[in-house]
């Protein structure tokens, strides 16, 4: 853009949201959050970004006169996750060698991380196509 001396990293705007609303158990609406934020915002632009991450499921919202009020499905720590995820899918998707960048991707990690890969594979395949699968012993 012409005239933008600062631009945001990608995503930035949605990090920041996520830390105020983390910051509270109440449910702000999109004028508590752009005045939480501490800095001039547009309040389109603020809406814009609460619906977009009320639309990738980091926020739940609730009516609240004429107004929506949002918070995090979880906490901060699962909405960044979500976040993460959501832009790893999005890279991973836009590649034309899936399992060449998994391959790359898995090859990179730390033997930590990898364990955590490791353990995240197991619990998604025990869980099946539907949720946690019932065991014969009833523990899930």
């Amino acid at each position: 853009m012409v005239g933008r001396r600062n631009p945001r990293p990608k995503g930035a705007l949605e990090h920041e949201i996520v830390a105020c609303l983390a910051a509270t158990d109440a449910a702000l609406t999109p004028a508590q959050v752009q005045a939480g934020l501490g800095r001039p915002l547009a309040y389109t632009t603020v809406l814009t970004t609460l619906t977009r991450l009320f639309d990738k499921e980091v926020l739940t919202r609730e009516t609240r006169g004429r107004a929506f009020a949002y918070r995090l499905v979880g906490d901060r720590t699962e909405a960044e996750a979500r976040l993460t995820a959501r832009e790893m899918q999005k890279l991973l998707d836009a590649g034309s060698d899936r399992a060449g960048v998994l391959t790359q991707f898995v090859g990179s990690l730390d033997a930590a991380s990898e364990e955590i890969l490791r353990a995240a594979l197991q619990r998604h395949a025990d869980q099946g196509p539907d949720g946690p699968a019932d065991r014969a012993d009833g523990a899930r």
